[in-house]
């Protein structure tokens, strides 16, 4: 057998490895998928929401140091942090943190792990700062962006840079909005992902890969996100970033 065979046979050893190792990661967060502590609302949106291929897409694993920005309800919460509390990972949650989260889902079964840093910022309130912890593997954040005016954006996001470890991710998923349309309010929570792209380089995150995951060709980005027939099926961009 030949140099040139043996080394493409251990490539393809490799990437065989490679996929089992993260076919069997997402199997983890696939689990949670079915926990107790999810509502039977939060169940239903999986379809839309498809949170095995969007964390799949943005290369999480059960033993990473994960921060989730403005948590909401905590619907990617609970299939995060049970998956990393379980594997040695942790998970932590900052900005715009109401009361019923800290009390309501932080203390669920499976969330031990989990802890809250800078919780006196709001989406509202995003001066120039630092995080209270650093060497994050990935940093998510989900429907938030497109509420921050350009200058908290860039706060937000200088601190997330300066957070994540070297090779960390960035994952965004957001509202789109067609590019260089005007602003008025039907669309002021719809984002240009150009514009997230462009802030987010200039920065210094080296922009790695979009999704089609959460693209609804029926929505024509027209109209306010939580119009009825189009709450919930928004046009999303799902974007990753990672940090050189």
């Amino acid at each position: 057998m030949n140099k040139a065979i043996v080394t493409l046979s251990l490539c393809m050893i490799s990437m065989l490895l490679r996929a089992a190792d993260e076919e069997s990661t997402l199997a983890i967060f696939e689990g949670a998928l079915k926990g107790s502590i999810r509502e039977t609302s939060e169940i239903a949106r999986d379809a839309n929401r498809k949170p095995m291929q969007a964390l799949g897409f943005f290369g999480i694993e059960s033993n990473m140091k994960v921060l989730e920005l403005s948590p909401a309800s905590g619907y990617w919460s609970k299939i995060i942090g049970p998956s990393l509390c379980s594997n040695e990972g942790r998970l932590v949650f900052t900005v715009g943190l109401s009361e019923a989260f800290k009390s309501g889902v932080m203390t669920l079964p499976g969330l031990e792990c989990t802890s809250a840093i800078n919780a006196e910022l709001t989406l509202l309130n995003i001066p120039k700062f630092s995080f209270a912890e650093a060497d994050f593997d990935l940093v998510l954040t989900f429907w938030n962006l497109h509420n921050l005016t350009e200058e908290r954006r860039n706060n937000l996001n200088r601190a997330v840079f300066e957070a994540l470890k070297p090779g960390g991710v960035y994952g965004v998923i957001d509202h789109t909005r067609r590019h260089m349309q005007p602003d008025d309010r039907t669309i002021g929570r719809r984002l240009d992902p150009v514009v997230v792209i462009q802030e987010l380089t200039a920065l210094g995150f080296e922009f790695e890969d979009y999704s089609p995951l959460h693209y609804h060709p029926e929505d024509d980005l027209t109209q306010e996100v939580g119009a009825p027939g189009i709450r919930g099926n928004t046009d999303r961009f799902t974007l990753k970033f990672r940090k050189p």
